[in-house]
């Protein structure tokens, strides 16, 4: 049978080992990891529902809008024989502006879908320009084989869903209606087009039309003229530049912006005029509407810090309980630990409605609160309970500082935890581990 007195030891030396301790906890961490996981899912199952909401309100309002064109299609015919009859086959030309301007203003408002908020744009834009005459010859076809009759101008839309009036085409003086739908199928995948008189006498073809179109989020135009001039303004302050060009001058201040592209034929790579198909969307170019980083990418990189957070509370009650001689049962380790994940439930929840700024200092001044009352009734000690509420405060408030931060985000979280490092290991120094006679004594 195994004696009292070895018994009694095995259980003094459970209760008093700083490394079954120290295991302990680490073990405690571990299970922490599993809410940790549950936090960082109902994240991305809350963020989900936002974008279904602003998806819900892009299908009816309208979504990301490209502006393609003017195209100018123009049919010709090839001839063929075979068992001794001719045949002919119709195919289309099509031809790009010398000349394009456009000049828009973007009107900003934010639409709402349950507890979310979507911005959305009205932009009216004022498009004009030249056509030179059709040069049939420089692509191969004989004048007499061009229907010139089917002359079409075509206007690339993304969601036709997004125009809000019709569009009246002047071309040459003369006022035509688009129609939805375009001849150019292989050029313009969605779109409107209007029948326009052209022919072997003219050298040039002015036009001109307006549209009033609504999106969400980006707006671009793909730069079909010999030369393409953007002018785009709008009294929203977050625009960012994207595409394929960025402007040539930008006015950006905390109210408003104005853009200005100018862009030539030779900086894109597709010609002029062709015959068949042709992709002109990689030369696309434009804005797009930034909203900042929401609530729940600030959330999500909030919730990539708590392992740190439960680790550096966990060390702190750690070396309160081996230095100060206060003794704190494992139980009490999960409770807080729970505590700290309960902080991002609260910070998800309350950062829907309030932003995410207010509800973090409201998130951690409640878990703060919590964790350091709780410290009081357990160790009893105002000067241990008030370092422990202070470091917790100031751990929240250091990620604060790194949810702020872009571009130094990396430096300040590594010279951070640098610091921490050798704060812990300074605390450690006093601990001895392990001696022949007392396992948890402690050096003085």
């Amino acid at each position: 049978m195994v004696s009292n007195d070895i018994l009694s030891r095995i259980n003094r030396w459970f209760k008093n080992s700083i490394s079954l301790k120290f295991f302990t906890i680490g073990i405690i961490t571990l299970l922490l990891l599993i809410p940790s996981a549950m936090v960082e899912d109902l994240i991305r199952e809350r963020r989900q529902s936002q974008y279904s909401a602003v998806r819900d309100v892009h299908s009816k309002w309208g979504g990301y809008q490209t502006i393609t064109g003017p195209v100018l299609s123009v049919q010709y015919f090839v001839y063929y024989e075979e068992d001794g009859k001719t045949y002919k086959t119709p195919y289309y030309a099509h031809f790009l502006p010398d000349d394009l301007s456009i000049n828009g203003e973007l009107f900003t408002q934010n639409l709402h879908r349950g507890i979310y908020d979507v911005t959305v744009y009205n932009s009216q834009l004022d498009i004009k320009g030249i056509f030179p005459k059709p040069d049939f010859a420089a692509l191969g076809i004989a004048e007499e084989y061009v229907d010139w009759s089917s002359a079409t101008l075509n206007i690339g839309v993304t969601d036709m869903r997004g125009i809000r009036e019709n569009i009246k085409l002047n071309w040459q003086d003369a006022e035509h209606d688009f129609e939805p739908g375009t001849i150019a199928d292989g050029v313009i995948e969605s779109g409107v087009s209007s029948p326009v008189f052209v022919d072997s006498s003219n050298t040039n073809y002015e036009f001109s039309f307006k549209i009033n179109l609504n999106g969400s989020q980006q707006l671009h135009f793909v730069p079909v003229g010999k030369q393409t001039a953007v002018n785009l303004k709008s009294k929203w302050p977050n625009p960012s530049f994207d595409g394929a060009f960025l402007p040539e001058t930008r006015e950006v201040s905390d109210s408003s912006f104005n853009a200005e592209w100018k862009i030539l034929h030779v900086n894109r790579n597709f010609p002029q005029q062709w015959k068949g198909d042709q992709d002109l969307n990689s030369s696309a170019f434009g804005l797009s509407l930034l909203t900042g980083v929401d609530q729940y990418q600030k959330s999500t990189r909030s919730a990539k810090y708590a392992i740190l957070i439960i680790v550096l509370t966990f060390l702190t009650y750690f070396f309160t309980e081996i230095l100060h001689k206060k003794r704190i049962h494992a139980v009490q380790y999960l409770l807080v630990g729970i505590a700290l994940c309960v902080f991002y439930t609260l910070l998800v929840s309350i950062s829907e409605h309030l932003g995410f700024t207010l509800a973090y200092a409201i998130a951690s001044l409640a878990t703060v609160t919590m964790v350091t009352l709780y410290t009081s009734a357990v160790v009893k000690k105002a000067k241990v309970t008030l370092f422990t509420g202070g470091t917790l405060a100031a751990l929240y408030f250091f990620v604060f500082i790194l949810l702020q931060e872009q571009d130094y985000a990396l430096l300040m979280g590594s010279v951070g935890l640098f610091i921490i490092l050798g704060l812990v290991m300074y605390f450690s120094k006093r601990i001895k581990w392990y001696t022949d006679d007392e396992p948890n004594s402690i050096q003085e």
